[in-house]
């Protein structure tokens, strides 16, 4: 039996962003040293990739205990 669509959460449709707006991205290639605002147009910026798949602390742990395991 499926929810109601009037007793779901509230933040259904946000979700992660495939689209970063001129702003951020002006400062996301700030911070990477790949523009400069004093001789660089901020026309025709390269493409950013967005963090869409990010690692669970879970695997992280176990990939580095199989490290240390294996180094010992």
């Amino acid at each position: 039996m499926s929810i109601h669509s009037s007793l779901r959460g509230v933040n259904t449709l946000v979700g992660q962003r495939s689209v970063l707006t001129r702003t951020e991205r002006l400062e996301r290639l700030k911070k990477e040293g790949r523009f400069d605002p004093e001789t660089d147009s901020p026309q025709g910026l390269p493409k950013v990739r967005t963090n869409f798949r990010v690692k669970s602390k879970k695997k992280e742990e176990e990939e580095e205990e199989g490290e240390v395991k294996e180094e010992e």
